[in-house]
């Protein structure tokens, strides 16, 4: 029996806070950011497995009565496995999330560095 190369699953896709299969895709670890699992939306279609293509998707029946609305809202969007992530803005609000290199060894109000330059 020959496997299905594009089966859709709901089974975690991402290792260590990132989506090591994107090569732009950011680390969420340290950010406070857990990342989800894929989910089925309301119309069957699996949201965050990184297949982007669905039997039951509107993008794989779509006609000329097709109204482009039934791919709007949050339905389709995955809060943390999203082509977004990958923009250089979205990259850096997660960086800032971060906590800095130096922690925890990092006094947190005072500069123990001060005048040994």
């Amino acid at each position: 029996m020959k496997k299905s190369k594009n089966t859709q699953s709901t089974d975690q896709v991402s290792m260590n806070e990132t989506m090591p299969h994107q090569i732009n895709s950011p680390s969420f670890e340290g950010t406070g950011i857990k990342m989800e699992p894929p989910f089925e939306n309301k119309h069957g279609v699996i949201i965050g497995d990184s297949i982007y293509s669905s039997p039951n998707s509107p993008l794989e029946t779509w006609t000329k009565d097709t109204d482009p609305s039934i791919m709007a809202g949050d339905d389709w969007v995955h809060p943390t496995n999203d082509i977004g992530w990958n923009t250089s803005e979205n990259r850096e609000l997660l960086e800032k999330k971060k906590k800095p290199q130096a922690y925890p060894f990092m006094h947190p109000t005072k500069d123990v560095s001060k005048g040994s330059d």
